[in-house]
Parts: structure tokens; C-alpha cells; sequence
């Protein structure tokens, strides 16, 4: 039988069965039963027309060697071929399978690089997961290692986790090669990330190049010697330099291969070296060669001969420059400041002034290409040049030397400012811009780093950093571009009050530290957020704007209650009502924004319009919804989309608190379009994200489920979801589980699952009632082993209090009822709602009123009828709610035609579950369609 009859599920089992798991294995990797297991084996018995286990798992690895992508490799090409190094390859191979961490080690020239790429290559086929190179050498910051891995691999960032941590969790398992080039630049930084890196990944291999080891556990050290040269004419350094001749022009006679030994052998074997001599030979032959480079190894003759190493290298660099013209002389030592790939016009902006001009740069580029100064690849944006590290190194010492290096570094950070300034422009908008950014980022990111410590400078750094700040968001590279923001906050506190650093100020660093607060809530991170908000405040204060001041402190107080679910230490409601206070004597002076902030703190604080982690159980909702309608009518007086925003989400708590879920919701909707029109800032997008939960969360709770699956659907959708499917799939696994669709449950949690594990199995308001919500459906299939295991999720993922009282008194009750033990989901329904308000309130009042009504009737409870009168005042609008209802009242009443009238309800309400479970209950005439509608939903069993 063709696999495409194979189901989702027993694809999985498969995949398993393949990997020689037993059923009991196979059912704790699935979240499954093992009876369901079986069952699964089973049908691929079966299907497959196998005869026993053994022959399942053979046919597994055939499927998997069929169906398997090939291993990425995303390996840079080099434009020339590979020389010898015959003995060298094969000890590195060996050694990169049978080690954890390999660190080719030499001088720079040696051919490190080249070394590597050619052994990674060959090795592609050991890792089954693939290989990645980073090129550490545009890389300044020792903190940014692990989002230079991040970026070779593929990986963005996860709210709530550092960079680090979330590539630590996607190279768990992998079995993979990570090529790591020119460490010797950040050592510091690289070490630590590799030592954390080689424990958290046990199949991860590392190959590493560097001038010196990196000192870290597992490391084994393979030093890269020079090319050899004992063969004389036939030896691989010779070889190396005939090719590249060759390549450049007429190659050489073989008659001369052996005084070219000799020359090879003045050059240590030292691979740039020889290419550098090689470039030359069509102009001046082997004695223009000979005689040339021999007046720079006299020179600097002398020393440990791993120095002279080092030595020839700078030799035949000292000779190649100087038989340049002055023009391309001053050409390579000024474009030396790129620390990537650039373009002729790029090189022009900086480098085109006395001696040079702009058609002198565009002719000086291909010069020096010719002579292995540069590479020059062709792309679609044209030609890109580019030096090896150490030709650059080489360069920047010329420009320091003809004191021009702040002069070119200036030109430099000016360009690199204006493409940012171009790249933040609303008309940069594209489907090119991560491209055109991703072209010019490690030269932003070198500028800013040069001109942060120069005082003259501080005006572009701030500016360079704050549209770091902006373009490195956009780019969904949130650690960053709270780093860029802070960055520029400081670049403005340092640059107060002095001429040099004109038109910044501590005003400037307040609006940049609100900048990166907002980052931080898009991260979840509610440490940072609080420290920022205050940061900003104390700015604002030394800035001479105590109302701005106010206005921060207002945010701080806010974000404590509003985002309590968020830190790590949760701050007091002592230290917190200390921070409100602060922010009323600030705030005085009728600015209408700070007036708004400030009534949306007191309606978090002394309201808990929230229902914060700090806060009581109780509630004064007349109160609360006052304070919250206060702060909505203010924030809307004073034209601030994400303060409205921000305050009917309060609006929308307090509403819950007072039981009106419909008003809640309301609140809620009118978020969305509040801040349709709104630019995607750090605040909008993180305020965004929030309604568009809210939304979800609240359509869920007035049983408007197809409105609750479209804006569970945009949340799902938004960038900066894309690492996280745990929070990104949350809301549309309750929707979908309420509305009985178990397949589309059980395909989304396999997602959830591997993102909260990889995640760090954070904890979250929304992440336990979807781990819940797939919990039920397991248990509406009867797989209770595979219930039990999400159970255990929701232990981890959600909190006691809200489980027990709230989501998890529903969905348990969906169950019992489901398998007809109406006794157990009363007595799980058994408090009043007014015992349990602040659990039921929100999303999960009317489920629990409606469900309780409708177990009392099916247990045969004495004021089932008073049960359903009093449900009735609450759920009235709600579709679903009310559908149910009248289920409980027909099947009370004896009224098979109001039951078959509510089946009719809760299909128009978006909930074929419950209509499909109406059939059941109207009686055997209805069961067999019932079933029917079971199957179809993929509730008929595990």
C-alpha cells in the first residue's frame, strides 16, 4: 500500500520504530499511550503489508533514506582550488570525527581557513544535521559570539531567553560540525560560549581555527604547519604557487620549478605569502621574484623560526605593497576599515580623497585584485571585494601609519550612518531590507564600536546606535537592539553638558532607555523592563523633565503588576506603591499624557486591574473599572495609541472583575483597532502582541471561537513568534481544542512541545492552559497515559491556583462528562463561581457556570433548574455557552427537539464537538450520526 494512507501519528510511530524504540519508549516520545502504540504498529502492519516488527523498522530506515533532506552545508566557496596538504587533511578529518573540539592552530597566512573548509567539506557526510561556518573576524564584541553562530545557523531569538540559551537548545540534539574562524580575535568571548556549548550539545562537533588555542575543555590542538616544501620542485608548495601563477598568466616553465623551491622555501611554505609572489610572476619572472623578496627576508631575518614564520608573511606583504603605485597603496590601507564585503561605490564614499579619485579607487580595486590583495566575487548588486583578515590587519597598521586612520574611520562612520539612515527611512520598507541591512551590519556594528570611545564622535555614535537600535529590532534581533538602545542612552548621558557631543543630552538618553524597555516587554522580561523604566526617569530628572520623569515612573509602577508573570524576582507591592508615589508628586502640572500614565499605575497598583501576582484575591470591580475607564478616557485625550492600548487592557481586567465578559471583550476588539494604524516601534509591536492575545483570550470566553482562532492565527503569525511555537500556538490549540478539532490539537502540539522544551519550560498565563486544553483532548480520545503526561506539562507550564480552580476545573470537567461520569465533573465544579472569581474570570466563567449547570442535570442534582436559570443571566450572548444551556434544559425537560436545536446552535457558534456530543445524549436515533461526527473530528479513540 502507498504511504500517503499512513496518518500523521503513524508516520511518527514509524520514524520511531525505526530508531529501534520500544512501544513503551514510543508512547513517553509521543505523549501517547501504549495501547495506542499498538494500536498504531498495528495498522502499519497492515498498510505497509509487512510481516512483523523487525520488518517495520527496516522499512523505516528505507522511508527515512528516501525522504531525508540533504544535510545543509553552508560552507563558503573558495574561488581557487585546493593545494596538497594530503597528510594534514587526513589527520584533521580523523581527528574533527573522533573529537569533541578541534582548533587548527598557526600564524596568520598559514592557511588555517583554507585547511578547515577543505576538511569540513570532505567530512559532510559524518553529520547527519550538516555544517555551518561562522567567520568570527568582522565579530569586535566578545558578548556577541553566540548571535554570530545564531545567524550561520538559522536560529533567531526567543522572548524570555538570552541569544546564548536559545542556540544552546537548537544544537541540543544535532549532530553537527560548527566551523569557527578567526577565533584569535575574541578569544575572550569565544572560549566561554564553546565550553558552555560542548556540554549543552554532546553530538556537536567544533572545528576551530585560530593563532592560538582557546584554553577550553575537550579542545584538541592541531597545529597548521607551513606547506611543504622537501620535495623540491614536485613538493605541494610548489604546486601552490605554479597553480595561482598559472591563474593569473602564462604559467611558469617546469624547468624553473626547482629555483622556485627555493623561493618557497625563503617563504616558510607560508601559503598567503607564496600567492602573494605567485600574483607577481607574470610582470616580474622568478629572478624579479628572487631578488625582491630576498631584500625583505634579509631584512628581517633573525629570531625563532616561528617567528620568521609570522615574518615572511609580513615580508611578502611589506614587498607586495611596496611595488604598488601610491595610489593603490593608499587604496589598501583605506579600505582596510571594511569588515565586509563591499562594493566600488562603498570603497569611493571612503576612500576617494587626495591622491585618489573616484575613478582611481574603481581602477585600484581591480588592481589589487590581481594581485591576491583582494578577493572580488560577482553578486547581484555587482562586484564585492574583499581582503583576508590579515591582509586587513596589514592595512590597518599602514593607515595608522600615514595618519590617516581617524580620518578613513570617520569617512566610514559616515557612511555607515547614512545607509542606516537610509535603512530607517518609512520608504526603505521591502522585501530587500534584511538583505541591504544584513550587508552592512558588522560595518555598522564596527563604526559604532569605534567611535563609541572617541569624544569627538559621540553625536553619530548616538545616532549610529539608536538606528542600530531600530534596525536591529526590525530585524527581529531583540537582545540586540536593547543592547543598541541602552548603548545609545549612555553615548547621550556621557555626551551632557560638553560642546563635542552637541545636540545629545540626557533627554535624548531618556527616550532612548523607553526605546529599549519596550524591546525588553517584547522579550518578556520584566527585570529589565522595571530597571529601564527607572533609568529612563532618572534621565528625564537630570534632563530638567520632571514630568517626563513622572511619566517613566508611572510605566515602572505599571509594568510591575501589569507583566508580574514576567520576572524573576517579582517586586513587592511595598516597593511598588514607594514607585507610584514618586510618580504622583512628579506628575503634577496637567500634562495630559503623564496624567493618563499615571491613572493607568493606580488602576494596576491600588486597583489591580490586572490581577497581578502581588495582588489579593479579592477585588472592589466598581472601583476597578472606574480607575480603568479613567486612564482610557485620559490616554485617548492625549493621542497616544499604545496608552489607549495599554489602558483599556486594564479596562478589559477590570470589566472581567466585575463579570462582564462581553465588555471585556469589547475592550479588548477596540485594542486591535486602536493600534491598526500604528508603525511597527519596539511599544507598538510589544502592545500589539498583547492585544492580539487578549483578544483571543477573551473571544474564547464569550464563545466567539472562529474570532478567536483568526486572531490566535495573527498572533501565531507575528515575526517575533517565529523561535518561540509554544507561545505562538497557545491560543489556537484552546480554540481548536473547545472546538473539538483533534487532529489540528495533536499536529500543533508536537510544535508546542519541542518549542517549551526548548524555551527552557517557561511558565506562562497562556502556556498551561494549552497544554491543558491538548490534555483534554487526549482524554475526550481516551488515552488517558498520554492525559497523564500532558497533565504533567501543565504542572510545569502553568500554575497551581489557576489550574486547579480555573482552566483546569473546565477542561477536566469536559472530560468526566464526555465519558459519562457527570458525578466526578460536579464535584470538580463543585465551588461556587463567586469562590473561585479569580480563577473563572476572563476567559473561563461562562464554561465553568454553563458546564456546572449541565453536570447538575446529568447527576441528577436537586437545584439543577435554579443552576440553569442562574447561568442563564450570566452567558446570555454567549453562543456556545447558551447552546449548552439549553441542551441541559432539554435533556432536564425530556425536549429531544431543544436538544437537536442546540446541535444545530453550537454548529453555527464554530463548535462541532459539543454538536456532535448533542447527538449522543438526544437518544439512539441520534447516536450513530453522533459517532459519525466524533470520527470525523478524530475523537473516536487514541
Amino acid at each position: 500500500m502507498s504511504t500517503s494512507a499512513i496518518s500523521v501519528r503513524e508516520s511518527e510511530v514509524l520514524a520511531l520504530l525505526g530508531e529501534h524504540l520500544s512501544n513503551a519508549e514510543i508512547s513517553s516520545r509521543l505523549f501517547i499511550s501504549v495501547r495506542t502504540v499498538e494500536s498504531h504498529v498495528s495498522a502499519l502492519l497492515r498498510k505497509l503489508d509487512v510481516a512483523d516488527r523487525r520488518a517495520l523498522a527496516r522499512r523505516a530506515a528505507e522511508l527515512a533514506r528516501a525522504e531525508r533532506p540533504r544535510p545543509v552545508s553552508a560552507l563558503p566557496t573558495p574561488l581557487t582550488a585546493f593545494v596538497g596538504r594530503v597528510r594534514e587533511r587526513a589527520e584533521l578529518a580523523e581527528a574533527v570525527k573522533t573529537r569533541r573540539q578541534v582548533t587548527a592552530v598557526g600564524p596568520g597566512g598559514v592557511g588555517k581557513t583554507r585547511l578547515a573548509l577543505a576538511v569540513a567539506a570532505e567530512a559532510a557526510g559524518d553529520f547527519a544535521d550538516g555544517i555551518w561556518f561562522v567567520d568570527l573576524a568582522p565579530v569586535l564584541d566578545p558578548g556577541r559570539v553566540g548571535a554570530a553562530v545564531a545567524a550561520a545557523v538559522g536560529v533567531g531569538e526567543q522572548p524570555g531567553r538570552g541569544i546564548d540559551e536559545t542556540v544552546l537548545a537548537a544544537l541540543a540534539d544535532r549532530q553537527a560540525l560548527l566551523v569557527l574562524d578567526n577565533c584569535e580575535q575574541i578569544r575572550d568571548g569565544v572560549a566561554p560560549f564553546l565550553e558552555r556549548l560542548l556540554v549543552a550539545c554532546p553530538r556537536l562537533r567544533v572545528l576551530a581555527t585560530s593563532r592560538a588555542r582557546m584554553m577550553v575543555p575537550f579542545e584538541w590542538v592541531f597545529p597548521v604547519p607551513p606547506l611543504s616544501f622537501a620535495d623540491g620542485g614536485d613538493s605541494e608548495a610548489v604546486t601552490l604557487f605554479m597553480e595561482r601563477a598559472a591563474a593569473v598568466g602564462r604559467p611558469p616553465d617546469p624547468a624553473v620549478r626547482e629555483r622556485i623551491a627555493a623561493l618557497c622555501e625563503r617563504l616558510d611554505g607560508m601559503a598567503l605569502a607564496i600567492e602573494l609572489a605567485a600574483a607577481r610572476w607574470p610582470t616580474l619572472g622568478l629572478d624579479g621574484l628572487t631578488a625582491g623578496l630576498s631584500d625583505q627576508l634579509r631584512i628581517l631575518a633573525g629570531g625563532p623560526r616561528a617567528d620568521d614564520r609570522h615574518r615572511s608573511v609580513r615580508a611578502a606583504l611589506d614587498w607586495s605593497h611596496d611595488l604598488l603605485e601610491p595610489c593603490d597603496r593608499a587604496l589598501l590601507r583605506r579600505i582596510s576599515v571594511f569588515a565586509m564585503p563591499f562594493t566600488a561605490d562603498a570603497a569611493t564614499e571612503v576612500a576617494a580623497f587626495a591622491p585618489l579619485d573616484p575613478a582611481a579607487v574603481a581602477d585600484g580595486l581591480g588592481r589589487l585584485a590581481e594581485q591576491s590583495l583582494l578577493t572580488a566575487t560577482p553578486s547581484a548588486a555587482g562586484t564585492r571585494y574583499q581582503a583576508l583578515e590579515t591582509i586587513r590587519q596589514y592595512g590597518t597598521e599602514r593607515l595608522a601609519d600615514a595618519a590617516e586612520l581617524t580620518d578613513v574611520r570617520s569617512r566610514h562612520l559616515g557612511r555607515c550612518l547614512a545607509g542606516a539612515t537610509a535603512l530607517t527611512a518609512a520608504e526603505a520598507e521591502g522585501t530587500d531590507r534584511p538583505a541591504r541591512f544584513d550587508a552592512l551590519a558588522e560595518d555598522m556594528r564596527a563604526a559604532l564600536a569605534w567611535a563609541a570611545g572617541r569624544p569627538e564622535q559621540r553625536a553619530d555614535a548616538y545616532r549610529l546606535a539608536l538606528a542600530m537600535g531600530e534596525l536591529t529590532f526590525a530585524r527581529n534581533l531583540l537582545g540586540e537592539a536593547q543592547q543598541r538602545f541602552e548603548q545609545a542612552a549612555a553615548l547621550a548621558g556621557e555626551g551632557e553638558g560638553e560642546g563635542e557631543g552637541a545636540g545629545v543630552g540626557a533627554g535624548d538618553g531618556a527616550a532612548a532607555l523607553r526605546q529599549a524597555a519596550a524591546v525588553a516587554g517584547c522579550r518578556r522580561l520584566g527585570d529589565d523592563m522595571l530597571r529601564l523604566h527607572r533609568a529612563a526617569a532618572e534621565a528625564a530628572r537630570r534632563a530638567g523633565d520632571t514630568i517626563g520623569a513622572g511619566r517613566d515612573l508611572s510605566a515602572a509602577a505599571t509594568v510591575a503588576y501589569r507583566f508580574s508573570s514576567e520576572f524573576t524576582r517579582v517586586p513587592t507591592a511595598d516597593e511598588v506603591t514607594a514607585v507610584l508615589a514618586e510618580a504622583r508628586q512628579l506628575s503634577e502640572g496637567g500634562d495630559p499624557a503623564a496624567e493618563a500614565a499615571l491613572a493607568l499605575a493606580e488602576a494596576a497598583v491600588l486597583a489591580d486591574a490586572f490581577g497581578a501576582v502581588q495582588g489579593a484575591a479579592d477585588n472592589t470591580a466598581h472601583e476597578t473599572v472606574e480607575l480603568a475607564e479613567h486612564a482610557v478616557e485620559l490616554a485617548g485625550r492625549a493621542g497616544d495609541p499604545v496608552a489607549e492600548s495599554a489602558a483599556l487592557d486594564a479596562l478589559s481586567g477590570a470589566l472581567t472583575w466585575a463579570g462582564d465578559s462581553f465588555g471585556a471583550a469589547a475592550a479588548a476588539r477596540r485594542r486591535i483597532d486602536v493600534l491598526r494604524p500604528v508603525p511597527g516601534t519596539p511599544a507598538a509591536t510589544h502592545e500589539r502582541m498583547d492585544a492580539l492575545a487578549m483578544a483571543a483570550g477573551t473571544a474564547l470566553g464569550v464563545g466567539d471561537l472562529p474570532q478567536a482562532r483568526r486572531w490566535g492565527r495573527q498572533l501565531a503569525d507575528q515575526p517575533l513568534f517565529a523561535e518561540v511555537g509554544h507561545h505562538a500556538m497557545s491560543w489556537l490549540l484552546i480554540a481548536d481544542a473547545f472546538a473539538g478539532r483533534a487532529e489540528e490539537v495533536l499536529a500543533g502540539s508536537t510544535e508546542f512541545l519541542d518549542a517549551w522544551r526548548r524555551s527552557g519550560r517557561q511558565r506562562s498565563f497562556s502556556l498551561g492552559p494549552a497544554a491543558a486544553s491538548v490534555a483534554m483532548i487526549h482524554g475526550l480520545r481516551g488515552d488517558h497515559e498520554a492525559r497523564a503526561h500532558w497533565l504533567a506539562v501543565v504542572d510545569r507550564a502553568g500554575t497551581t491556583s489557576e489550574h486547579r480552580h480555573g482552566y483546569g476545573a473546565v477542561f477536566d470537567a469536559l472530560v468526566l462528562l464526555h465519558h459519562g461520569d457527570p458525578d466526578a465533573a460536579l464535584v470538580r465544579l463543585a465551588p461556587e463561581p463567586d469562590e473561585v472569581w479569580k480563577w473563572v474570570s476572563w476567559i473561563w466563567l461562562h464554561w465553568y457556570v454553563a458546564l456546572r449547570a449541565e453536570a447538575s442535570v446529568l447527576a441528577g442534582h436537586p437545584d439543577a433548574r435554579n443552576r440553569i436559570a442562574a447561568a442563564r443571566r450570566t452567558v446570555t450572548g454567549n453562543p456556545v455557552a447558551t447552546a449548552q444551556l439549553d441542551r441541559a434544559q432539554g435533556l432536564l425537560d425530556g425536549d429531544v427537539t431543544r436538544q437537536l436545536a442546540a446541535a444545530a446552535a453550537f454548529d453555527a457558534a464554530g463548535c462541532p464537538y459539543q454538536a456532535a456530543r448533542t447527538l449522543l445524549l438526544a437518544g439512539p436515533a441520534h447516536a450513530e450520526d453522533g459517532s459519525a461526527a466524533l470520527a470525523r473530528l478524530g475523537l473516536t479513540g487514541g
